[in-house]
Order: C-alpha cells, then structure tokens, then sequence
C-alpha cells in the first residue's frame, strides 16, 4: 500500500490530525488583516480561548511556531537579575534551557534523564539556596511521552515566593488538566497543532497579571508587550497568518462545543488504551508509568526491530502514520500521538497493523491481544 497522506491514519505527536471544518475555515478569499472584518474574527478568537486555557486572562496569539511562543516568553519575562531555574529531562526541556541562555546570564539546570520525571523536591531544594528568579519546565515532554508534575513543581515555586513559572505547556493545553490560575503559572505557551487540532504556525500564550506587569522588549518581533495592546482594539502589532487565525476560530468552536473536560478525558481514555494495548502486546512504555502522558505514549521498539520494521513499515504498508524518536531517543522508540480530535478507529487501526507486524517477526504474544485491550477502553 502506497503512503497517501490525505487518507493516511494520522497519530503523530503533532501536528495532529484537522477537522474539515477547520480546513475549510482556511479556504478563503484574502482578507484586510486591518479591516473590520478581520478585526471581528480576532475578537471572536479573544472571547474563545479562555475555553481552550480553561481560565480568562491576558491571551496572546502568535503567528509563529511553539518554538517563537517559548522565545517571546522567555525573551519578554526573563528577570535581568537572580538565578534562572530551567527543568530539563527530555529533547523540548533541553530546547527551553537552550533559549534560556540566549536571554539569562545565571541559568541552573536541573536534569532528569529522559523519560525519568523532575521531582518536586529536586525544585525545592533548588529554591531554598536562594536568588531564584524563574523557573522554567516543559509540562509535557513529548519526545518521550512522559507529563511532568506541574501542580507539585507550582506548589514549590509558589511556597518560595517571588519565582515567575514559565511552562512550555505546547503539547498539554486542551490535551491535559491545567490548573492555570490555581496552580500560580504566570505564563504558559500553547501551540496550535496539538490538543487544539489547528494547523501549526500559531502559538498562543497566556498571561498572569503578575506577567503583565513583568513584561519588557526582549526581541522584536516577539515582544509581548506589542502585542498585548493592540489585541485590546482586537489588532495585531504584525501582518498575521490570516488564514490560520480562521482556522484557529473554527478550531476553538469545535472545542467549544465539544467541551473541554470531555476532550480531556477522550485523551485520557485513548493514553490508557494505547498504554494497556501495547503491554497486552508486550511493548515496552519509554517514560516512568507513573508519569506517562495522554497526549503520546512512547514505547521502545522492541529488542531486534527498529525504525523500519516497526514505523515505516506502518507508513509504507498500512498507511499508518506514527512518530519515531528525537535526540538521543532517535530509532530507539516509536510514539503514537493521541490529541486533540483523535479517536477510536484510529487507534483500533493502528494497534491490528501492530499485531501484523509483530506477528510477522514473530514477536506477537497472543493474536488480538491489543485490538482487544482498545475495545476493552472504549466507551
């Protein structure tokens, strides 16, 4: 079977898998980014993404990848003064230390090896030497699958006092609970192409007021602070991706209507799925258990089968697209992406093309062993 990527079965960790409606949506005449038209549509996305972030506040969007969203935070509200705390145990925590430094000149890093979480206590000791001025975490590593304990890790930062938390929530918000306003985060930076299921190329930040107030010109393009009073007369400070802010509004719709504590626990209920298929199917998860994501599960490939036995041939011979591994994870897992409208047949599909798969390299433990566990999941 030849790969087609228009009816291909699409579960990597992003971008992920688009509504029609949302395609659609980009399918317009050129619009004036300045006219009252498109002036309504940014309104309409305002009024929208607290559902997404589950709480109001100051909510910016960013024509720009999760990559400009993490450096316009950072840029924007890294203290010129105190220690930079930054967590790292996966390719995006190493990503976020790697910004960092363009930007703070006293920078700890706490590391965790991959698919091992950060403990809280580790934070905590961190904080009781001092001079902490922000702390810095990936929520979800999506390299390898494994959520990090945000709601512990605000917890100490909150307890210390002064620390700014600044999370890379990219592949977690509208995929995993946040607690935005509970938990004290003074900014977290979304992006499009996950939980959301929009196109890539727009980040979206949410602000506490705390963050406002911290927000100074650290880059140009990316500097917060321009965008957050034009977005007040329903503007932006730069020529926006109009289509993909058109998509973004049909994308909140959909989510809107959906609700987002039932996507969340869709997610949840496909994470657990695909955690209980592949040890029915004797696949090994990457990261801790305990800490496993709902937004990707991660699994090592097995002994003696790497990238081309396993993933491409998903690609190749079942039109099934999974993801493979990053960084120092390269050719040693394969992740299978589970956001944003993901749902049961997919992944149905996907565990019987493993089964095939593993039962032609021998490797299968017991025949409809994986299917079975899926529908032992579903609703």
């Amino acid at each position: 079977m030849t790969f087609d990527p228009e009816t291909a079965t699409f579960l990597i960790a992003g971008p992920v898998k688009i509504h029609p409606r949302v395609l659609r949506a980009m399918a317009t005449s050129s619009l004036n980014h300045r006219g009252d038209y498109f002036h309504g549509v940014v309104k309409e996305i305002r009024d929208l993404l607290p559902v997404m972030f589950g709480t109001t506040g100051t909510q910016v969007v960013l024509s720009g990848s999760g990559t400009a969203g993490l450096e316009a935070m950072y840029s924007s509200l890294l203290p010129a003064e105190g220690r930079v705390v930054v967590l790292s145990n996966g390719n995006f925590g190493e990503r976020s230390d790697k910004i960092v430094r363009k930007y703070a000149k006293n920078v700890t890093t706490i590391a965790a090896p991959w698919g091992q979480p950060i403990a809280p206590s580790a934070v905590r000791a961190e904080l009781e030497k001092g001079d902490v001025s922000a702390v810095c975490l990936v929520h979800n590593e999506t390299s390898v699958g494994l959520t990090n304990d945000l709601g512990g890790i605000a917890a100490e930062v909150k307890r210390a006092g002064s620390p700014l938390l600044l999370v890379d929530g990219i592949s977690a918000v509208a995929g995993i609970p946040i607690q935005i306003r509970e938990w004290g985060i003074d900014a977290i930076v979304g992006g499009s192409q996950k939980g959301l299921a929009a196109p890539a190329g727009l980040a979206l930040v949410h602000l506490s007021d705390r963050a406002v107030a911290a927000l100074h010109p650290g880059s140009f393009y990316l500097d917060l602070k321009a965008h957050v009073t034009p977005l007040e007369k329903n503007d932006t400070p730069w020529t926006p991706a109009v289509p993909l802010f058109l998509a973004l509004r049909e994308a909140l719709l959909l989510l809107k209507e959906e609700g987002l504590d039932h996507r969340l626990a869709h997610s949840r209920r496909l994470a657990e799925a695909c955690r209980a298929a592949g040890e029915a199917l004797g696949l090994e998860l990457f990261p801790v258990k305990s800490h496993a994501s709902d937004t990707v599960t991660a699994f090592r490939n097995p002994d003696g089968l790497g990238d081309p036995e396993v993933r491409k041939t998903l690609e190749k011979e079942y039109n099934i697209l999974v993801q493979g591994g990053q960084g120092a994870a390269t050719g040693k897992i394969f992740r299978i992406g589970h956001m944003g409208i993901a749902d049961w047949p997919d992944v149905l599909v996907t565990f019987a093309a493993l089964e095939r798969i593993l039962a032609r390299h021998g490797r299968l433990p017991a025949p409809g062993a994986g299917v079975r566990a899926v529908v032992d999941h579903m609703p």
